[in-house]
């Protein structure tokens, strides 16, 4: 296995500063865009129809809304096969803010489009209606539970590794998970996917996933602290036990990268916005939850360590 000797904490500015580069760049697009929340948070409903041939969407808009008066948001997704092997096309109509359709409701707006698209083949797939209480409540409760995954965590890395910092190890790592969580939140942003469930399984998901490579870091640290004694440098125990595990960190990222890559792509293929929406912040989490357990909580650790070395210094000098 080939060893390195990367100095991360000497190089601690050059990984921050690519992190605030990152920060502002979401931060800016997220001023432009906004954030968009999915039905099942703000409320609203969706009716989802496959359909063949050519639609237009600003056309099925102007029918919706003089239909039902509402404002309406139109999407056309990629063509798919099904089991006969005919060619076909999905469309979705939202409704934000509102509290359902009625079936006659849905009917009526059928029945228009058909009506402009005879030769389409529209048929209903799928309705979602949620209350704009519900998803308001489904989302505060999708962040309690994010919120109470981080105190578990921090209670967990506290217990386990209480001999190289403890609670102060734990608030480091979430740190780090925080700037995983912030770059997911702004790959939403940046490409326009609205907030939803899958934001939450990627969170979650990458919280896991990002932390056992903190914790293998952390056992290196302290392992290696064990063997070279208490007088040894803290950058250097850091930087060594860094690199002892740079390349599991890295091949193990990669192979997860490629096998969410591969679902991507079959999402892609086959117009699946839910796996599409799943799969690309997942595989932008694992970029940056393997960067941030390299290359920020190390150096984070370390400057930690310093700055509790420096005030006990002081204490005992005076």
């Amino acid at each position: 296995m080939k060893k390195f000797n990367i100095k991360f904490y000497e190089n601690r500015k050059i990984y921050f500063g690519i992190t605030i580069a990152l920060l502002v760049v979401g931060v800016i697009f997220n001023i432009i865009f906004g954030t968009t929340l999915d039905v099942q948070f703000k409320g609203g409903a969706m009716l989802d129809y496959s359909f063949s041939g050519e639609i237009d969407t600003g056309e099925v808009e102007s029918i919706v809304e003089e239909v039902t008066g509402q404002n309406v948001d139109v999407g056309v997704y990629s063509s798919m096969v099904d089991t006969n092997g005919a060619s076909s096309s999905g469309m979705s109509i939202t409704f934000a803010g509102t509290d359902s359709i009625t079936v006659d409701e849905q009917n009526a707006i059928t029945s228009a489009i058909l009506e402009k698209y005879p030769d389409s083949g529209l048929v209903i797939e799928e309705t979602t209606s949620v209350d704009r209480t519900v998803g308001t409540t489904f989302f505060a409760k999708c962040l309690v539970a994010v919120a109470i995954t981080f105190v578990l965590l921090v209670i967990y890395i506290a217990f386990r590794f209480r001999k190289i910092g403890g609670a102060s190890a734990g608030i480091i790592s979430i740190i780090a998970l925080l700037h995983d969580v912030i770059l997911v939140y702004f790959t939403f942003v940046v490409f326009r996917m609205p907030i939803n469930d899958n934001f939450i399984a990627v969170i979650l998901t990458i919280l896991g996933y990002s932390l056992n490579n903190t914790i293998i870091i952390y056992d290196r640290i302290r392992e290696n602290r064990r063997s070279m004694g208490p007088k040894a440098k803290t950058s250097e125990l850091v930087n060594l036990s860094i690199n002892q595990t740079l390349t599991r960190s890295v091949y193990t990222s990669l192979c997860t990268f490629v096998a969410i890559a591969c679902v991507y792509v079959v999402g892609m293929l086959y117009g699946l916005s839910s796996v599409t929406t799943f799969a690309l912040p997942m595989m932008v989490g694992i970029l940056v939850g393997c960067y941030s357990s390299v290359c920020i909580t190390g150096p984070l650790y370390v400057m930690w360590r310093n700055h509790k070395d420096k005030v006990k210094a002081e204490s005992s000098a005076k």
